[in-house]
């Protein structure tokens, strides 16, 4: 059967999702294909931030099997929830298949069905990396997804958690096993972890991590694994060692493979992305949308992709990616760092005249209390300007007051302003007090 409609997104994710709802309001005809039931509402609600942070949270009062049980129970409402706000939509239609290009205006779906469409969006995702090494099928080696679910296969967390790589994956399941008491070893073959970060934040993660008991091996090469029946051996330059799980957290890679983009006048990044204007057209009528699109793979972000394509049909078309210039981050370690615009590291190396300001957390009351005493807070100012250049928060609740940056940068508030600044007590946000009036 040959379904023609209005609008066709591919990929119900953040941004996909949300337009669609908007071309409801507007009337307009729509059709959102997604090839998986489990993966209605994308990647952050099934397999990426809800998930991992319910159970980093539900870590701290319950064992491994509950845990799971309870991010299982809140990820099925939130998956129905999801669906049923397109379902109910009077002009938005759900497919549940698998889609192919045909050409630019022409999709062939996996149930058999032909959609054609005046405008297509893309709005995929990424799926976890994978290496190419011998081994590499074994049944305990996982990517983050199948480790999400590891409940499904075994009651019991791993006795040893083998991670490997070092970034801000591998350094939250890190955390969150070894809350489930799990012996955990990070592999990476990198002289450090965080090298994008400042010297004494590297530090601090560094102690927490030998804190918490998680082995942490650099410049570690991993060779191949060797699969047993109970567990695997993960073979490096380093020395052995035997694993009931392992964890592949080397990076996402977009999905684009079964699209056959070919047929298509889209083309592709070197690394395998959608290529895009700051509009985020990928052709004439083809758009790209979320970590398909090369944008930085955060929910938030690919909510504001939707934003950028919003404007430019509906809106007075001023939107672009380059808007977008600074933006939070938080890896949710305990306690989580957080960050905004640029480090002490990135500001020497700009030239530009600046001071720099550090707060260990443990002069914060609210971290005495919270037991969170290991960390620290910092920031960048312009020196003549006064203008914050960058702000790092490696504290409690980092991610919560991290959003003031984005507010007080993208609005040219000065320094100043938060050390007379009025905070409750006793809270974390007070330490700003203390963190600005260094300047």
């Amino acid at each position: 059967m040959t379904i023609k409609t209005k609008n066709l997104i591919i990929g119900f994710g953040k941004a996909g999702k949300t337009l669609a709802a908007l071309f409801d309001k507007h009337g307009e005809e729509t059709i959102v294909v997604e090839k998986s039931p489990k993966m209605y509402g994308g990647t952050c609600i099934n397999i990426g931030c809800i998930p991992s942070k319910k159970l980093i949270y539900a870590g701290y009062r319950s064992g491994f099997s509950d845990a799971m049980k309870e991010k299982n129970i809140l990820i099925d409402k939130l998956r129905q929830a999801n669906y049923q706000k397109l379902d109910e939509l009077s002009y938005v239609q759900v497919i549940t298949a698998s889609a192919s290009f045909i050409d630019d205006n022409t999709v062939k779906l996996s149930n058999g069905d032909t959609i054609t469409a005046e405008r297509i969006f893309i709005n995929t995702g990424a799926t976890p990396s994978t290496l190419p090494i011998e081994g590499i099928d074994s049944k305990h080696v996982h990517d983050s997804t199948s480790l999400l679910y590891l409940s499904d296969k075994r009651e019991h967390a791993p006795d040893h958690l083998v991670i490997i790589g070092g970034g801000f994956i591998a350094l939250e399941f890190a955390f969150m096993y070894r809350q489930f008491g799990s012996k955990v070893t990070i592999i990476e073959n990198a002289p450090n972890i965080l090298m994008n970060n400042d010297d004494d934040v590297r530090d601090v993660m560094l102690e927490l991590l030998q804190e918490q008991g998680i082995k942490l091996l650099l410049s570690t090469d991993l060779q191949r694994f060797i699969e047993h029946e109970e567990y695997t051996e993960v073979i490096t330059n380093n020395g052995t060692f035997n694993a009931d799980a392992v964890l592949l957290a080397v990076g996402r890679r977009p999905n684009t493979k079964d699209l056959q983009l070919e047929n298509t006048s889209v083309t592709l990044t070197d690394r395998g992305y959608i290529s895009c204007d700051d509009t985020l057209k990928a052709s004439d009528h083809i758009w790209a949308l979320g970590d398909v699109a090369g944008s930085p793979q955060f929910t938030y972000i690919s909510l504001d992709d939707y934003r950028i394509v919003a404007n430019h049909l509906f809106g007075d078309g001023t939107r672009s990616t380059a808007d977008r210039s600074i933006f939070p981050t938080s890896v949710f370690v305990t306690p989580p760092l957080s960050h905004i615009g640029m480090s002490e590291k990135q500001a020497k190396e700009s030239g530009k005249n600046y001071l720099v300001a550090s707060l260990p957390a443990s002069s914060i009351v609210k971290a005495k209390i919270l037991k969170q005493e290991k960390g620290i807070l910092k920031a960048v100012i312009d020196a003549d300007t006064r203008e914050i250049l960058g702000v790092t928060l490696f504290c409690a609740q980092s991610h919560e007051i991290i959003n003031l940056f984005k507010l007080a940068m993208d609005h040219g508030i000065k320094a100043d302003y938060f050390k007379n600044q009025i905070f409750t007590h006793p809270t974390i946000s007070e330490a700003l007090n203390q963190l600005f009036e260094q300047f």
